[in-house]
């Protein structure tokens, strides 16, 4: 299985996703309420997988700011990697990569004949599956490093691609939340995305049963600098000065 992409970043602080230029900063109204959508990992079992769910900022003036939630790996032989905030990589059987949104994550890398692609990250491709020699899953692009929350934390990490039962090493998820890839013997599963990090699933090893399947992606989050404490908020939101880091969807 392809590893999945990760959740597309945006940001206004140090840099943002798929290479872009910093997002512009908006000013948070007084008397204005603003809806936070925190979106759900993506998921992935033997029989499909889905992406994950988008994150948004919206409110009255605003025109609302919408992260993609990542591409899913191909979960199968012969599937491709789908399209997401970044694209998730392609299957064995030598699929494609999902593609990337513009200005908030990169490509998935592509399977190879045996094993699985690496899932897109928000500052570099997944990285493609090798072939015969070595049979090792793509590992999962890099994530982005930001101090929005005070402290520099990396988010948009891909996930590594499933690897083939005589691969030499586990794929490894991209730094970010990324998931590492299972493997097919022993049968291991890939590594779930890290929560509220937008970081993709690992893959895992399709055709060598539940033990080798792939994982589900990390959560979002939202971090909001509202320049002032606000009345109320709802989804309780953590406060530090007048950063609010939403873990899930609310208002402020």
């Amino acid at each position: 299985q392809g590893g999945g992409g990760a959740g597309g970043v945006r940001c206004t602080v140090g840099a943002t996703g798929g290479g872009g230029s910093l997002e512009t900063l908006f000013t948070v109204t007084a008397g204005v309420a603003y809806t936070i959508t925190v979106g759900a990992g993506g998921t992935n079992t033997s029989s499909t997988a889905t992406n994950g769910s988008n994150s948004s900022i919206a409110g009255t003036g605003l025109t609302t700011i919408t992260s993609t939630g990542g591409g899913a790996g191909g979960y199968t032989y012969n599937i491709v990697g789908a399209n997401g905030g970044s694209g998730g990589g392609g299957s064995q059987s030598n699929q494609a990569g999902g593609t990337g949104t513009a200005n908030q994550g990169f490509a998935g890398g592509s399977g190879s004949g045996f094993s699985g692609g690496g899932g897109g990250g928000a500052s570099a491709v997944g990285a493609n599956a090798t072939g015969a020699s070595t049979y090792n899953g793509g590992n999962g692009g890099a994530g982005i490093s930001t101090s929005i929350s005070g402290s520099s934390v990396a988010y948009g990490g891909g996930g590594g691609g499933g690897s083939h039962g005589d691969a030499n090493v586990f794929s490894v998820g991209g730094t970010g939340g990324g998931g590492a890839g299972g493997k097919g013997i022993p049968a291991t599963a890939g590594t779930a995305g890290t929560a509220n990090r937008g970081g993709g699933g690992g893959g895992g090893a399709a055709g060598y049963g539940s033990g080798a399947f792939g994982a589900n992606g990390g959560s979002g989050v939202v971090i909001i600098d509202a320049g002032r404490v606000a009345a109320s908020t709802t989804g309780s939101p953590t406060l530090s000065g007048t950063i609010y880091t939403f873990t899930a969807s609310g208002t402020i």
